[in-house]
């Protein structure tokens, strides 16, 4: 590789040890070099060699690093990063960016004042069943779009154990974890919409913060696209629907790289982000005479690895990253919003 970027975690809880140091670590353009774990030091048993601080102030002062990953609770998202850039270091981000469209926009100038890159990770770009929806979608086959729905189900009906998910403070709530990955496909695939009528939900007992969540994007030529989830959806359903002139797509969620990574299958590894076939797209289109034929689409391998080529290619080429500045600040703002609705 041309350069080799000397690379530091901030943190080594699940995001770290699943989204960031596998992919680190066999990237031939990077150096896992660093991590920093308050507590129990359990990243030098995984990766020999690499230095585990006791504080992030500690890792941001280590001269060799060129790349500090942003992966700890969202509330802290925007003070480490800009003390990241203020030490000369590039940012990868974790999302949401931000808690504001105005924090990431000072960011984003101050990354240019200091010459550093920030980026933003959004994994899900990369899933295999988001790809097999976006092929469709761009390949035209379901002529004018009329009405797109993209979800993301679960089924945790207690408040859970990680404070900063469930309390208070900014960037919080359901709207701010699937929601930033949700928003970032819809506005990728479809760009800024002309403007969106937002619905938070409060349903589990005792919680403080949405568990629920329902934007109605308008774009257009009468496109309507709903992005939506809940924490109370036993029996998920579809995760992606496309309704179009000339057919229809379904797709549910299939993407397995986090329960591969979760069993220590690693990137790069045989049938590593493969999804089940049994869980290929339909894709339904009427034929002349009223009658339907439905085929079944396999989707191609998901993997995580694109995006960090594209941080790579960000720092040692210059490449414009594949998550823009104004997708994110776009992003934000509907996350910032209050219930109602609102135009761009």
């Amino acid at each position: 590789m041309e350069k080799i970027i000397n690379t530091g975690l901030l943190a080594y809880g699940m995001s770290g040890k699943l989204f960031h140091a596998p992919f680190l670590s066999v990237h031939p353009g990077f150096n896992l070099s660093a991590v920093t774990e308050r507590n129990e030091q359990k990243a030098p048993k995984d990766y020999p060699g690499i230095t585990s601080y006791n504080s992030i102030d500690e890792l941001m002062d280590d001269p060799a690093i060129d790349l500090v990953v942003v992966n700890t609770p969202n509330y802290s998202h925007y003070d480490y990063t800009r003390q990241a850039l203020l030490k000369g270091k590039h940012v990868l981000v974790e999302k949401p960016f931000a808690a504001t469209a105005e924090e990431a926009q000072a960011l984003f100038d101050l990354a240019r004042e200091v010459g550093k890159q920030v980026f933003v990770y959004q994994n899900r770009r990369w899933d295999s069943d988001y790809l097999a929806v976006k092929q469709v979608i761009d390949s035209g086959v379901l002529g004018k779009l009329a009405e797109v729905h993209i979800r993301f189900d679960r089924y945790r009906n207690t408040i859970g154990p990680k404070t900063f998910k469930e309390e208070l403070v900014p960037a919080t709530g359901l709207q701010y974890d699937l929601g930033a990955h949700l928003l970032d496909q819809a506005i990728n695939l479809f760009g800024k919409p002309l403007n969106f009528y937002k619905i938070l939900g409060l349903n589990r007992q005792s919680t403080k913060v949405d568990d629920y969540f329902h934007f109605h994007l308008e774009y257009p030529d009468s496109l309507q696209v709903f992005v939506c989830s809940s924490m109370l959806v036993p029996d998920p359903q579809a995760a992606f629907v496309v309704h179009g002139e000339q057919g229809s797509l379904v797709k549910y969620r299939a993407d397995i790289q986090e329960a591969q990574l979760l069993k220590n299958i690693r990137p790069g590894s045989e049938g590593y982000g493969v999804e089940p076939v049994e869980l290929a797209a339909t894709l339904t289109r009427m034929n002349p005479d009223g009658s339907k034929r439905q085929e079944q689409l396999v989707s191609e391998t998901g993997s995580y690895m694109p995006l960090f080529d594209g941080v790579y290619q960000g720092i040692v080429n210059n490449v414009p990253y594949a998550v823009t500045e104004e997708q994110v600040l776009t992003q934000l703002q509907i996350l910032e919003a209050p219930v109602g609705f609102h135009k761009f």
